[in-house]
């Protein structure tokens, strides 16, 4: 089969590797109807992380089942799947608080662009679909693996409901999905700091009502001054670096929550900031599982339509064209099809 694999930093090759097989009883194998590059992989795609061997990259997932381990009982070959990003049981006592991804058998998805891929945990991991979907509605169901899960977990951390006043730090892929989740859960004032033309017409599409293009102390003063200085009632950080948040902190009105979804990189805090600033915080990697119910019935009942954050469909033969692509803010996120 075909997957993509990445070397060195820059360094993207899309060969032949061996189909994956059943390992433990508790898998499943499945054909990709299609997969993605997430911003995350742009982290060692730059360099920025470390790549010392070979890597199957890949962890945003849609496909039919093929093959199940003799212990997995909810998922069958022939469906049509989704799952997380991480994997989980969901049974240990995290999972049942709602925190799958800490799962005291936590694993993360490796190898999701390909062909087919190996799926741990399978039972607690998919969800299949009733029937077999439309064919537009791939995208979005793709997006509910990762990005919107995780942009609706950035909302869900941050408090957000009906009546909030809400900035959305990062105008990527998972900050637009925050802003889709932020209009879905009944915010009143959505302010998207962005400052690429595609992006902010995407999230006003989504339910954007400001848009910010400064960043750090100017963007600060920009929410200040369209709150009344008073601050957001919720903040989504959804990039990871120093400046997004320090610049989500800043934005956040005391007694406000923020969502902390990118993946740190760099990021340090000053303790008696924070402890002046009155403001709680909650994320990390994204309970996917827990809203996947929810997303996939509001994607095939047509509530919502997040598979528009892909900009860019390609052969995933072409993979290391999506990752130049994304890598130069040419596509927010490019979607491979097998």
């Amino acid at each position: 089969m075909l997957a993509t694999m990445l070397y060195a930093p820059g360094d993207v090759r899309v060969e032949e590797r061996d189909e994956p097989v059943i390992q433990k009883p508790t898998d499943a194998i499945i054909r990709l109807t299609a997969t993605c590059i997430c911003g995350s992989d742009l982290w060692p795609f730059r360099g920025l992380n470390d790549v010392s061997s070979p890597m199957a990259m890949g962890h945003e997932y849609c496909g039919v089942v093929v093959a199940v381990g003799s212990e997995v009982k909810t998922v069958k070959p022939g469906q049509f799947v989704v799952g997380s990003f991480v994997l989980s049981d969901n049974t240990c006592p995290h999972c049942r608080h709602g925190f799958q991804s800490s799962c005291e058998q936590r694993e993360f998805m490796t190898g999701g662009q390909a062909e087919y891929a190996r799926v741990p945990l399978a039972d607690g991991t998919l969800i299949a679909t009733d029937t077999m979907p439309d064919d537009d509605l791939i995208p979005s169901l793709l997006a509910a693996s990762d990005v919107l899960g995780t942009g609706w977990y950035a909302a869900d951390a941050a408090r957000v409901q009906s009546g909030s006043t809400v900035v959305v730090v990062g105008d990527g892929a998972v900050g637009l999905m925050g802003v889709l989740a932020a209009k879905q859960l009944g915010a009143h004032r959505i302010i998207a700091m962005s400052r690429h033309k595609s992006r902010q017409d995407l999230a006003l599409d989504y339910g954007a009502t400001d848009i910010i293009a400064e960043r750090g102390d100017a963007g600060v003063a920009r929410v200040k001054e369209l709150t009344q200085r008073i601050g957001a009632d919720a903040v989504l950080e959804c990039v990871g670096t120093q400046e997004s948040m320090q610049t989500a902190i800043n934005c956040a009105r005391p007694g406000s929550m923020i969502g902390y979804v990118g993946v740190p990189h760099g990021v340090q805090f000053d303790g008696q900031s924070l402890f002046f600033s009155q403001t709680g915080m909650i994320g990390g990697p994204a309970p996917v599982r827990r809203f996947l119910p929810h997303l996939l019935d509001l994607i095939l009942t047509r509530q919502i339509n997040p598979g528009r954050v892909f900009d860019l469909e390609l052969p995933l033969a072409e993979a290391a064209e999506g990752y130049r692509a994304m890598d130069e803010r040419r596509a927010i996120k490019t979607l491979l099809r097998p």
